[in-house]
């Protein structure tokens, strides 16, 4: 019997997820699910959300509840984080206070100056949890859903002794777009994907080891294709590598795209994709779900229960490492120490993982194409200063991460850049306390 415990039960959707696609496995049907939440109502809900998947799916596994994670974590073999540090209040401040500035953001939750505060928010409590997986448990794999995923991974990573790893599913996510648009079955296609976080790109891309590349271009020339993701087509058309994230979140990440009002409109506000690239968005959603997760709580209890496993990887690297040692690979997020040739020592990347009972062996890629690596350099040394700012509590490594952010940079001046920045300080001192001088 294995334990898994969840931090951050309370985010709904994860959970629920999650915990369907882990008892799938039959050595992993019988684990204790043991759920972690500061919010006693949210994880109230939780708990019965998992009670009903193992009731329907007549699996022996347990489930508990806990508002404090060091009695959850004793003895657990594996952890899976999806926490949110900070209150929405502060949370828009992070995209509000560039936006007075100029600096036009969709989400803001992975780089840039809003990914940058909230990754000096989130480090502390990230490196406190693993702190408690160092004592309780420290055979444990530790999967992070949290963002700024790059950041805290490499936090992680450098500060702590626990295996952990990041994990997005906008690389599956894609793959599986991009398959449909080509009109092959997902199952057919094979792919290395590799580079930072939200920034990586497919270098191959095959269709029953053909290069399917080709027939991505042609697809790409479609209107209907094409508007469905603008942003990233034209870096695709441009760049010749599709990446991973969606056109909205890919839109901050460079200078091309949001540093002009009428840049914006053209390929940020019209698109037909999930998330085209609108101001604040995922402020917007989160307000929505805010107001509306009791009554989605309510109709997921009236529906019947769907069993039938999903695509996230984290139940596949648990039952690989814990379970009944089958192989996966997957693309995870670890320091780059001889893993990307091109890319700084020492950094985040995302890259192709082995998981096993020996536990997740990351894989040589060598090096990125050089526009490729161009692109992603400048945001891994950017939460590279970042990171170090953090960890120091030195406000000028952040001031400086945030200098040489693309869209920034490509809107404000370093004078505008120093002010923006010390107000973003100033909006979250009372989450900072490991900055004794907000002054960058």
């Amino acid at each position: 019997m294995k334990k898994i415990v969840f931090i951050g039960a309370g985010s709904l959707v994860f959970t629920k997820n999650l915990v369907r696609d882990l008892l799938t496995f039959p050595a992993l049907a019988d684990s204790i699910i043991a759920l972690v939440d500061i919010d006693e109502e949210r994880l109230g809900f939780a708990k019965k959300t998992v009670e009903k998947i193992i009731s329907a799916g007549g699996y022996p596994a347990k489930v508990e509840a806990h508002t404090d994670r060091t009695r959850a974590l004793d003895g657990a073999d594996g952890v899976v984080c999806t926490i949110l540090a900070g209150s929405l209040d502060v949370w828009r401040k992070d995209i509000e206070i560039p936006k007075q500035y100029g600096v036009d953001i969709n989400v803001g939750d992975t780089r840039g100056p809003s990914g940058i505060f909230r990754a000096l928010r989130t480090i502390p409590v990230m490196l406190d949890i693993c702190r408690d997986i160092e004592r309780y448990c420290p055979q444990a794999v530790f999967l992070n859903y949290t963002n700024p995923m790059a950041m805290l991974c490499r936090a992680m990573q450098s500060e702590t002794n626990v295996t952990v790893t990041g994990l997005c599913h906008s690389v599956q996510g894609t793959a599986s777009m991009l398959a449909r648009w080509i009109g092959a079955p997902k199952e057919e296609v094979t792919y290395l994907c590799a580079g930072i976080n939200h920034q990586a790109f497919y270098l191959d891309f095959r269709w029953n080891g053909q290069d399917a590349y080709p027939l991505i271009r042609e697809a790409v020339n479609h209107p209907d294709i094409y508007n469905e993701e603008q942003v990233r087509n034209e870096m695709f058309l441009h760049l010749d590598y599709y990446v991973t994230e969606s056109s909205g979140h890919n839109s901050e990440y460079n200078a091309w795209f949001r540093k002009r009002p009428d840049l914006i409109e053209k390929y940020c506000t019209n698109g037909t994709g999930w998330n085209p690239g609108e101001y604040a968005y995922i402020i917007k959603g989160y307000e929505q779900r805010q107001g509306s997760w009791k009554e989605q709580m309510q109709r997921w209890m009236n529906e019947p229960v769907e069993l039938k496993r999903g695509e996230e990887y984290a139940a596949y690297i648990f039952n690989a490492t814990i379970g009944d040692g089958t192989l996966f690979k997957f693309n995870g997020n670890v320091r780059n120490h001889g893993l990307i040739d091109n890319l700084p020592d020492g950094c985040c990347v995302e890259v192709p993982v082995l998981a096993s009972k020996r536990g997740l062996e990351p894989i040589h890629v060598g090096a990125l194409p050089d526009q490729l690596a161009a692109l992603t350099n400048i945001s891994a040394r950017c939460e590279e200063m970042a990171v170090e700012g953090a960890l120091t509590g030195d406000p000028r490594k952040v001031f400086h991460a945030v200098c040489f952010d693309p869209l920034t940079s490509a809107v404000l001046s370093l004078a505008e850049i120093k002010s923006m920045v010390d107000e973003m300080f100033e909006a979250n001192r009372e989450y900072l306390p490991q900055f004794k001088h907000f002054k960058s």
